[in-house]
C-alpha cells in the first residue's frame, strides 16, 4: 500500500451487536470523523447498525439506500448476512458468528493491504464460542488470522502504557510461567512497540515484581531474587533501560507521569486495575507482535446498558486515535 497523501484506512469490525459495541463506533466515528482525516469502513450488517440507529434515536447516523452516513461523511459497511434482529442485552450465537466473521474479514482486508488498522468492537467470548469461533478471545483470533508470534497485550493512555507479561489465566496458572525466557520475550517485545508503534527512540521500563513487596527479599517469595534481579541485569547489559523489581502497590501509589515509558506487570489485574482506574474509561488496547495493526477500546460489551444510548464512547475515540497513530509511526519507522 503506498504510503503517500492516501487517508490512512481503518477496518471496524462490529463486535457483539447485542452490546454496546455499535453504539459506541457510531458515537466514536461522530466524535472523529470531522476532526480526524481517515476513511472507515465497517465490517458488520447493515440492518442492525440501522437498528441500532433506530433505537438510541442518534441524530448523527443514518441510512439511506444502503448507505450508511455519519455527519454526512459516507461510512462504507462491507454486509455480511444476519438472520436475527437486535437483541440488546442477549447472548446469541447468530450474533456471536457474525461477530466472529467480522473480525475475519476485517485481518483479511489488512494481510491484502486493503486498509491499514483494525479497530475492533467488542465482542462476547461466549457468544464467539457459541457462533462456532473456539477462541479465548480477540488476541488469539487475530494472531492466528495474522500469522503472529507470541502477541503482547498492551493498555495505554497518554500517560501510562501497561504491558503483561502473561494476560488471560487463572491466577494460580501464573506463577509457574513466569521465568527468565518469558520475562525477557515480554520486554524486548515491549521495547520494540515502544519504538516503532509510539515512537520513542530509548524506551524506560519498570518491572514489576510478582509477590507482596517484591518478594521482600525471600521472605514473601523467592521469583524476585531468583528471577528477576538476574533477568533485568541481564537486559541492562544488553543495553536496554530496564528497572525493578518493584512492588506493584508502591509502584502505583508513586508513579509519575514520564518517569517511565512503559511498565511491565506480571499478570493481568496487577498492571490493569491501576491503569483502568487511571484511565477512567479512556484506555485503548493495542495488541502488539503482530503484522498487522490492532486497536480497541479497553472494555466489553456492557449488556447491562446495551440499548439505552447511556455508553461512553471515549475509549473507542481514542482506540481510533491510537491506532491513526502507530500506522503514522510505523510509516516513518520504515
Amino acid at each position: 500500500m503506498s504510503t503517500g497523501d492516501h487517508l490512512p484506512r481503518l477496518v471496524f469490525s462490529i463486535g457483539d451487536c447485542n452490546g454496546i459495541g455499535p453504539e459506541v463506533l457510531l458515537k466514536g466515528l461522530t466524535k472523529t470523523l470531522d476532526i480526524i482525516k481517515f476513511s472507515p469502513i465497517i465490517v458488520g450488517n447493515l440492518r442492525l447498525i440501522a437498528e441500532t440507529i433506530d433505537a438510541l434515536s442518534l441524530s448523527t447516523a443514518r441510512i439511506d439506500n444502503s448507505d450508511l452516513s455519519i455527519n454526512s461523511h459516507q461510512v462504507p459497511v462491507l454486509n455480511l448476512p444476519v438472520n436475527e434482529p437486535l437483541a440488546f442485552g442477549s447472548l446469541s450465537a447468530e450474533i456471536g458468528r457474525l461477530a466472529g466473521e467480522s473480525i475475519t474479514r476485517g485481518v483479511e482486508m489488512l494481510l491484502r493491504d486493503e486498509a491499514e488498522g483494525l479497530v475492533t468492537m467488542p465482542i462476547s467470548k461466549s457468544g464467539l464460542n457459541l457462533g462456532g469461533f473456539n477462541w479465548l478471545g480477540h488476541t488469539e483470533m487475530i494472531t492466528h488470522l495474522s500469522g503472529g508470534n507470541a502477541p503482547l497485550m498492551i493498555l495505554a493512555t497518554e500517560t501510562l502504557r501497561v504491558a503483561l507479561t502473561t494476560s488471560h489465566l487463572p491466577l494460580q496458572d501464573v506463577p509457574s510461567l513466569i521465568t527468565s525466557d518469558l520475562i525477557q520475550e515480554k520486554f524486548i517485545a515491549f521495547h520494540k512497540s515502544l519504538r516503532e508503534d509510539f515512537g520513542i527512540a530509548s524506551p524506560r521500563i519498570a518491572l514489576l515484581g510478582l509477590n507482596p513487596h517484591a518478594g521482600e527479599d525471600g521472605i514473601l517469595g523467592w521469583e524476585e531474587k531468583k528471577i528477576f534481579v538476574p533477568t533485568i541485569n541481564n537486559l541492562c547489559s544488553n543495553g536496554y533501560l530496564a528497572e525493578g523489581p518493584f512492588p506493584a502497590d508502591g509502584f502505583f501509589a508513586r508513579y509519575r507521569p514520564g518517569e517511565y515509558d512503559g511498565v511491565l506487570a506480571s499478570y493481568h489485574d496487577q498492571g490493569l486495575i491501576p491503569l483502568k482506574m487511571i484511565a477512567r474509561g479512556a484506555g485503548v488496547h493495542i495488541t502488539a507482535g503482530l503484522p498487522i495493526v490492532r486497536t480497541s477500546p479497553d472494555h466489553g460489551t456492557a449488556y447491562g446498558i446495551a440499548g439505552k444510548g447511556i455508553a461512553d464512547e471515549t475509549s473507542t475515540v481514542q482506540a481510533i486515535d491510537m491506532a491513526l497513530k502507530i500506522i503514522n509511526n510505523r510509516r516513518h519507522d520504515r
